[in-house]
C-alpha cells in the first residue's frame, strides 16, 4: 500500500496546479452571504456495507449485537445504526469519536433488567482526529449498554461514543492518509499518518486536520505554514475535475508569499493521496490569489540514500556492490574511518562526516580528522543527523541520550523512556524523530520520539514515546526504512523475525531470514538490508530476504 501511494503523491504532484496568493487583492466586504456546498459521505472505497435494521420483537441481546454490526453503515451519519437507539438518545451519540478494533468476537453479559457488557478485545484503536493505535498486546474493555422499551421494542438508552469493526470492515472502509508538516529548517516535509473513512468527505476531512495541526506527539518537532486558527471558510473541499477547490479563512493573508507557498505545498502533499485529486485550487473567502511563488528548492519528501550497502570490509569503507567491490568514501574518510577499527558506522547525508563506535567508545569522523566524544562503556551504535550532532545513548540509561556538537560539545537530551536496556538509538533521515529500541522484561518494545530543538537547532529534549509493533524474541536492532516505517529485528530460535511498522498505522511480520542477523538498516526504496553472522548482506522490499551478494563486517547506516 505504501508503494502505491507514494506513486501517487509523485504522479499528482507532477500535474499540480494551484493558485497561490498575493497581498495585492482584498477581501470582499459585501455582496450575499456565501453558503458552502453540503458535505456528502458517499463510499469511495467500493464498499458500501447496508447493515441489518432492528427486527421487531428482538430482545437486548439481538439490539447489542445489531448495533455493533451497524457500525460498518456510515451513510447518512450512520443512520442505521441510530435505528436501534431510544428516540432521545440518537442524536446524543457520536460515533466519530473513535473506533475500536475489534480483535475475534464480543462477549455480552448481562448486570441488570436493563443494562447489558459487551466484553471486547481491542488489536487497535483510531481516535476522533484520525489517529491509529495499534495494540502492542491485546487490551480488554468492558462496555456499557442500557436500554429502554420504545414502542413496544427495545432500544439503546445508552451507548459509549465511537464504533466497533473488525480487521476487515475497517480495511474496507477506512483509508490511510498522511498529513504533511515541515521540519522547523524547511527542508523537509514530514508525514503525520492519519485514518479516514474512505468517503467523499475524505478531502475536506484531511484539509481539516492539516488545519488544526499535528498530531500531539510530533508537536515541537514540527511546524506549519498555516497560521494558528486558520480554517476552511466553507464547510467543505470540493473536487471539480480533479481539482480540489480550498477556500481558507482569511487569517493566512497576512504571511509572506514564502509561506503562502509552503501552505500550498503542504495541502498539495496531504490531498495527493486522494485519488480523485490532480489538482488544488487555494481561495480565502472567496477571493482568487495569483503569483507568490516560493523562493528556493521545494522540501524534500522521503528522502533516500544510495542503492548500494554502505559496509566496512577489512580496510574498505564505502559502498559495496554485489561483484565484491567497495567505492571508498572520498577526502580521506574512507582511510581514517578504517583506522578507528568501527563496530559501527553511521554516515551523513553529505557523506563527508562519520559517526564511528568502536571499542573506546564513539568517534566523529570528518575527513582525514578524528574526535572521540564519548568514551563511557557500554555505548549503543551512534546516530548523525542533518544538523550537524551526533547522538550516543548508553545501553544501561534509557532516561537520557546525548547530542555531541561536531567539535564535542555535549548537550544531554531527557527522554521518558521506560526503564530497560536501550538496544538501538537512529534519528530519522529528516532529523525529526528519534527511534529507540529498549530489552525489557517483557521482551522487546520499540518507541518514536519528537526530537524539539531549541531556536538555533540544538537538540532540548525528546518529546512523549509513542510505542509501536517491535518483533519478538532476543532484540537485535532497529531502523528508519523511510520516513514513515520501521523495522525492528530479534533472534528466536526458528530465525530472526523481523517486523515492519508504519509509525501511525499497522505491522505486518516478514517471513523470517534464515540464520542469525546481527545488524538492521533501512536501505533505497524503502527496502530492508540484515546483516548476518557469517557477514553476507540480506536484501528485503517486504517479501523474502534475497542475496546481495556482498559481505560486510560492518553494515553501516545511511541518511
Amino acid at each position: 500500500m505504501r508503494n502505491t501511494l507514494r506513486a501517487a503523491v509523485a504522479t499528482a504532484l507532477a500535474a499540480l496546479t494551484v493558485v497561490a496568493v498575493t497581498a495585492c487583492a482584498a477581501i470582499p466586504t459585501d455582496g450575499p452571504v456565501r453558503a458552502g456546498q453540503s458535505v456528502k459521505d458517499e463510499s469511495i472505497s467500493g464498499v458500501d456495507f447496508r447493515p441489518d435494521k432492528p427486527v421487531d420483537g428482538s430482545d437486548q441481546t439481538a439490539i447489542l449485537r445489531g448495533f455493533v454490526a451497524a457500525g460498518t453503515g456510515a451513510q447518512d451519519d450512520y443512520a442505521i445504526a441510530r435505528e436501534f437507539l431510544a428516540d432521545g438518545f440518537a442524536k446524543k451519540w457520536n460515533p466519530r469519536r473513535g473506533v475500536t478494533i475489534l480483535q475475534g468476537s464480543g462477549t455480552v453479559e448481562r448486570v441488570a433488567d436493563r443494562e447489558l457488557t459487551y466484553t471486547l478485545t481491542a488489536s487497535a484503536t483510531v481516535d476522533q482526529d484520525g489517529e491509529y493505535t495499534q495494540a502492542v498486546r491485546p487490551t480488554t474493555s468492558t462496555l456499557t449498554f442500557q436500554f429502554v422499551r420504545q414502542d413496544g421494542q427495545w432500544r439503546i438508552a445508552y451507548a459509549p461514543d465511537g464504533i466497533i469493526l473488525t480487521p476487515v470492515s475497517f480495511e474496507s472502509v477506512f483509508q490511510e492518509h498522511a498529513l504533511y508538516f515541515f521540519d522547523p529548517t524547511y527542508q523537509f516535509l514530514v508525514p503525520d499518518e492519519r485514518w479516514f473513512l474512505a468517503r467523499s468527505s475524505t478531502s475536506t476531512r484531511i484539509a481539516s486536520a492539516l488545519l488544526a495541526g499535528p498530531a500531539d506527539w510530533l508537536k515541537g518537532a514540527v511546524v506549519s505554514a498555516f497560521p494558528e486558527g486558520t480554517q476552511l471558510s466553507l464547510n467543505a473541499v470540493t473536487i471539480d475535475n480533479g481539482t480540489a477547490l480550498v477556500d481558507l479563512s482569511s487569517d493566512a493573508l497576512s504571511s509572506s508569499n514564502d509561506d503562502k507557498a509552503r501552505m500550498r505545498e503542504q495541502l498539495t502533499r496531504s490531498l495527493a493521496s486522494v485519488a480523485s485529486v490532480s489538482s488544488v485550487s487555494i481561495t480565502f473567502e472567496g477571493a482568487t490569489f495569483s503569483g507568490a511563488e516560493q523562493d528556493g528548492t521545494p522540501a524534500q519528501v522521503n528522502p533516500d540514500v544510495d542503492p548500494r550497502p554502505l559496509v566496512v570490509r577489512d580496510d574498505q569503507v564505502g559502498f559495496a556492490t554485489a561483484g565484491g567491490k567497495v567505492a571508498p568514501l572520498g577526502g580521506g574518510l574512507a582511510d581514517n574511518v578504517a583506522g578507528l577499527d568501527p563496530r559501527s558506522l553511521a554516515l551523513s547525508a553529505s557523506g563527508t562526516v562519520a559517526a564511528v563506535g568502536n571499542a573506546s567508545g564513539v568517534v566523529v569522523a570528518r575527513g582525514k580528522d578524528a574526535l572521540r566524544v564519548d568514551a563511557t562503556p557500554g555505548l549503543v551504535p551512534p546516530s548523525i543527523d542533518d544538523l550537524d550532532f551526533v547522538w550516543v545513548g548508553r545501553s544501561d540509561d534509557t532516561g537520557q541520550v546525548t547530542a555531541y556538537g561536531l567539535g564535542g560539545d555535549p548537550h544531554a537530551v531527557k527522554t521518558t523512556l521506560p526503564q530497560g536496556k536501550l538496544v538501538s538509538f537512529q534519528l530519522s533521515r529528516d532529523s525529526t524523530r528519534a527511534l529507540a529500541l529498549i530489552e525489557t522484561a517483557d521482551g522487546p518494545a520499540l518507541y518514536v520520539m519528537a526530537v524539539v530543538r531549541g531556536a538555533d537547532r540544538t537538540p532540548t529534549s525528546l518529546g512523549s514515546p509513542v510505542r509501536v509493533q517491535a518483533a519478538s524474541g532476543d532484540a537485535v536492532g532497529a531502523a528508519w526504512v523511510n520516513d514513515s516505517d520501521v523495522v525492528s529485528v530479534a533472534q528466536t530460535d526458528a530465525g530472526s523475525e523481523v517486523v515492519r511498522s508504519t509509525v501511525g498505522g499497522q505491522s505486518s511480520t516478514l517471513p523470517k531470514a534464515e540464520g542469525v542477523a546481527t545488524a538492521v538498516v533501512g536501505g533505497d526504496g524503502g527496502s530492508m538490508l540484515l546483516r548476518m553472522s557469517d557477514g553476507s548482506v540480506l536484501r528485503s522490499t517486504g517479501g523474502g530476504w534475497d542475496t546481495t551478494g556482498v559481505t560486510a563486517d560492518v553494515l553501516g547506516v545511511q541518511r
